[in-house]
């Protein structure tokens, strides 16, 4: 069984996706074992309790330095013997001892077809302001590996979706949600939990 973590900051519409799709039995052989915030106010934390899911908040603000809170979290993390670590709208740029500790076990969704319209900066809402900026056509959705490159790991699986004449940020958001985020990274979970894939060369390879 995959003990699984998955990290949060604010409402966890992934999150709510990752516990929908267990209690259905699309994510086998794995355990949501904890939810873990930067923010005490985060809605994510009721999800979290509503499924009988431990919630806890380690807030980067509470040491003073970036390496102490990634001490923090690794320190929780083994504790609770997590196999495999999620992101799922984690907004906080991660520690390096924390990315090197859990390298090839933590897993991240991005709410763009990586490398487009990625990197420092691109979160949130502002990722899709910057597509419609840019005119694309298609955008969607990535899972990827976490390593030292922001939004730059090896990628799982990604998603297209379309955008439309009319979209605003919002709707253009809802659209990637529901008919990419919610999909690839329950079954990225799925996939890892039951030992589909293993990254050779820095590259994702899939075994049946």
């Amino acid at each position: 069984m995959t003990k699984t973590a998955v990290l949060v900051s604010g409402g966890g519409t992934n999150l709510q996706a990752i516990l929908d799709c267990h209690r259905e039995g699309k994510i086998t052989n794995a355990d949501i074992s904890l939810v873990i915030s930067n923010k005490t106010e985060a809605y994510a934390l009721e999800r979290a309790a509503s499924y009988g899911v431990r919630g806890k908040v380690i807030s980067p603000k509470e040491y003073s330095t970036r390496e102490e809170y990634g001490e923090a979290m690794i320190r929780c993390l083994e504790e609770e013997k997590i196999d495999l670590v999620v992101l799922a709208g984690f907004l906080v740029i991660l520690p390096e001892n924390f990315v090197r500790h859990f390298a090839g076990r933590m897993i991240n969704i991005h709410p763009s077809l990586i490398p487009s319209h990625c990197g420092p900066g691109y979160y949130g809402l502002k990722v899709h302001e910057s597509v419609l900026a840019r005119g694309n056509k298609v955008t969607g959705a990535t899972v990827h590996f976490v390593n030292e490159i922001p939004d730059g790991g090896p990628i799982i699986s990604q998603k297209a979706v379309e955008v439309r004449d009319d979209d605003t940020p919002e709707i253009l958001q809802k659209r990637v949600m529901e008919q990419a985020e919610w999909k690839i990274l329950p079954q990225a979970i799925d996939d890892i939990a039951n030992g589909r894939i293993e990254i050779v060369d820095g590259i994702v390879k899939y075994h049946n």
